[in-house]
Order: C-alpha cells, then structure tokens, then sequence
C-alpha cells in the first residue's frame, strides 16, 4: 500500500491533548481495549432516509473514539446510477488522479466523475483529494486481468470477479491512490476525525439510503489514516468492527489462498475478504457464516450428535482457516441484508433493537434509544448469535 499514509493525521498534540473542539479527551495516550463505537440502520422495506439519525447515533458515543478515524457506508444513495460501478477514490495528488484515470479507462467506460463535494470543517485537517467515479465495464472480450503470472481472461469470469482482481490489483500496486469503495449503488465515506466530524466533511446528512453503517475509531494496532479508517469496502460489502482479530495471520493465508491481498495493514480488512468468499465465491448460507467466523469449540460440537453435529464439523473442517478469533464485534452491510456478529465468547459490547420496519445494531443501548426512543424489542445477542436483516425489496 503506497499511498501517502499520514495525508489527513492529526495532531492532538497541536490541541494540548484537547480535542478541537477544546474538550478534554476522555482517553490519555495507551491503549483502550474496548474502544471504538459501531452503530448500524437498516429499513427492512428498502425505504431510504436521511442520513441524520445515524449521524446522532454515532456521536452518542463519541468517548469510544479518539478523532483517528470516522467513516459510513450508505446503501440506496446513487439510484441515478444503479447499474453503474460506483468507484470512491483517495488520492495524494494530481498525477495520481491522472495515472489512475489512464488506468480506469483502459477497462471502463466512465458515465459520470466528479470530486466529492466536501465542505471545510474544522476538525478536519489535510485532507487528501477524493473523487467518484460511475463506470461500466468494456468489452469483456477485450478487457484482461492482470496477475502475478499471465494475462488473460479468468476463468469463471464475472464482473463482480474482475472488479476485485482490478481492486486488489490497484490498491496493491498504485502509487498515491486508493480505491475506498467499489460497489454499485452505494458509498463509503470515510477519514481522520470523529465519525460526526466526517459527517459534516462529507455533508452526509444531505445523502439518503436505506441501510447505513457507521463507526468511530479508537486505533489500537495500525495508523490513523484516511484509507485506514472503517468502514472497509469491496465491491458492496462493507465492514465496521470493535475489537482486535487475533487470527489476523492465519485469516490472510486463508484469504490469500483464493486471491485476495491484504494491503491496508490492519485486521478489519480481512474480515470483508471473508464475506465476499464465503458468501458470494462459495454461496455458503448466510445462517451458517456465525457457524464459520465464530465456530463453537470443539468439546461444544462433541457433546452434539446427529445432523447438527455433523454439520458443524464439516464447516470447522472446511473453513477452519476462516474462524476468526479474539474480541470483536462487527457489523456487515450489503446491498441484500445488514449482519451483526460477536466474538463466541463476547468479549465486545453489542445491542440489538427493532422498531416497525428498522432494525438497529450498535455498541451501546444509548446510541440506539437516541435516535428511537420508543422501541418494539431491545436485545443483547449471545457471543457467536449473528444478528441479520433481510432487505425485502
């Protein structure tokens, strides 16, 4: 990964260990093992709103982050260009957008471009360019992959299969670019500050979707920078996640065995890669993906018998590569669902509420009874009990 990591970092010491806004930070400088807040909406009708309640249910819980990152991944927010592959794009200058443009024109044809229209902020310092681009494919006969070993067209071929070699190909090897998000019909918006900050930057308030994910980082293991901060994209997946993934070496041995490159230097990257090759490359049920990511223990399956035991000892024998281990607490969206997850033992905080058509997933309660504070169902999900809403429209 090339790009200019520190673009957009930010200096708290420039505050005097304030935050700009002159509020005391709520966190000295060591590591805070729960940190990080992550809050999810979804209209199970498909129905889009505004972006504002989730804006407030983030900053609800502005004291689990430290102003290091804040993104959101929105769904439903390009209807215009539906069918169009929606590229978000971070670069470090001109001569990047200028290379990158070369390269997006040899497979694409684009429909529309522009900047990300952004608006100044004050706690938003050094922020890298950022554009959009909706393209579609050319000719596939005469569009070719690019890997390690030859040129030609994969095997299998779909576009969904040649956007992610294309996306794991740039972001690999581009100097001062970065591909943010690479799926149709939605966007992720995300930078260095308070996710409320990066809310204002972005003027997300303005945008509508149906399903909305949010996060406010507290960075424990990698950087604070643009590219690093959640959520992570690949084609429509997008991943927000608490926690540490201890697994993180093996994940990516695993992942890397079906051609996907971890190129961000963070744990929460591999955790979207997983998604796409279990559910997308290997159509396993979605019922199933907790029985993967967050398998039970082996002296768990042995006390079962029957079918069920069965069953769960052909995923951990399949998939063993992909059980993801240590705290965490993640929420997944996609064009067709919202999924929420734990780690089997619950080692980060996780809360689930429905009121008429919405479903909520979030860190804390508050977050959730700050944007509806009338519930239908509020609940704590078991470690390992996935929590999915299924968009019916």
């Amino acid at each position: 990964m090339k790009i200019n990591v520190n673009s957009g970092k930010v200096n708290l010491q420039e505050y005097g260990n304030q935050d700009p806004r002159n509020k005391k930070s709520d966190y000295p400088d060591f590591k805070v093992p729960s940190g990080c807040a992550i809050f999810g909406v979804l209209n199970e009708n498909g129905l889009s709103f505004n972006g504002s309640r989730v804006i407030d249910g983030i900053a609800m819980m502005h004291e689990r982050s430290n102003g290091l990152g804040g993104g959101f991944a929105v769904y439903g927010i390009y209807p215009e260009f539906a069918e169009d592959w929606a590229f978000h794009i971070l670069y470090d200058d001109k001569l990047a957008i200028k290379e990158t443009e070369e390269i997006i024109n040899a497979s694409f044809d684009t429909v529309y471009s522009e900047e990300i229209p952004t608006k100044p902020t004050i706690t938003i310092s050094n922020p890298p360019l950022m554009y959009r681009y909706f393209l579609k494919l050319k000719d596939v006969e005469k569009t070719f992959i690019i890997d390690s070993s030859k040129n030609r067209l994969m095997e299998g071929f779909t576009e969904e299969n040649f956007i992610v070699n294309f996306v794991m190909q740039f972001n690999s090897r581009q100097d001062g670019a970065y591909i943010i998000s690479s799926g149709k019909n939605m966007g992720i918006f995300k930078g260095v500050g308070f996710p409320e900050d990066i809310a204002e930057f972005f003027m997300l308030d303005k945008y509508k979707g149906y399903l909305w994910t949010s996060h406010g980082r507290f960075p424990t293991n990698s950087v604070g920078w643009w590219g690093g901060a959640h959520p992570f994209g690949l084609l429509d997946w997008s991943v927000v996640h608490n926690g540490e993934i201890s697994s993180y070496g093996r994940n990516k041995r695993f992942v890397n065995c079906f051609g996907y490159q971890c190129s961000l230097s963070t744990d929460t990257e591999v955790i979207c890669y997983l998604f796409d090759l279990l559910l997308r490359k290997s159509s396993v049920d979605i019922e199933l993906i907790s029985n993967i990511l967050a398998a039970p223990f082996w002296e768990q399956i042995e006390r079962l018998s029957g079918p069920e035991k069965k069953l769960l000892k052909t995923l951990r024998i399949m998939y063993g590569g992909a059980l993801v281990n240590g705290p965490f607490s993640i929420i997944v969206g996609s064009s067709k669902f919202m999924y929420a997850l734990n780690d089997r033992i619950k080692l980060r905080p996780m809360v689930a509420a429905r009121k008429d058509d919405y479903l909520f997933v979030s860190s804390e309660e508050s977050a959730i009874r700050k944007v509806s504070p009338e519930l239908d169902r509020v609940w704590r999900p078991d470690g390992g009990e996935p929590v999915i809403g299924i968009v019916k429209s």
